[in-house]
Formats: C-alpha cells, sequence, structure tokens
C-alpha cells in the first residue's frame, strides 16, 4: 500500500487540496499499477515560521506570502 506525504506551507483552499489528493492518488496508481483504492496520503502543512529558505524562514524572506 503506497503512502504519500506532501509537506507545503499553509495558505491553500480546501478545494485545491482535494484536487491534489486526487490527482497524486491516481498518478501514484498509474504509475505503480495499485489500485487507487490502497493508496494513502496525507497533507501536512506548515507556517511560514516553520519553513526555511536560504538559512532564513520564509516569514522573513516573504513576508507578504
Amino acid at each position: 500500500m503506497p503512502f504519500i506525504q506532501v509537506t507545503m506551507l499553509q495558505g491553500r483552499t480546501a478545494e485545491q487540496k482535494h484536487d491534489l489528493i486526487k490527482k497524486v492518488s491516481q498518478a501514484t496508481s498509474d504509475a505503480l499499477g495499485v489500485p487507487i483504492e490502497r493508496v494513502r496520503m496525507a497533507i501536512v502543512e506548515v507556517t511560514p515560521d516553520e519553513w526555511g529558505m536560504g538559512g532564513e524562514p520564509v516569514a522573513k524572506v516573504r513576508p507578504n506570502g
């Protein structure tokens, strides 16, 4: 049973996350030849203070998003 975890910054809508789950799950099913019902996926969201780029938190690098 494949398990996919996506880590991303907060801010996407529920609709965007649902679309991501659908498309990534389908792509995984197709690529691995497993039924989509066997694919599991989790989205982990982090704040801009918890995500770093170039040694700085994103909140400092991109203060307005």
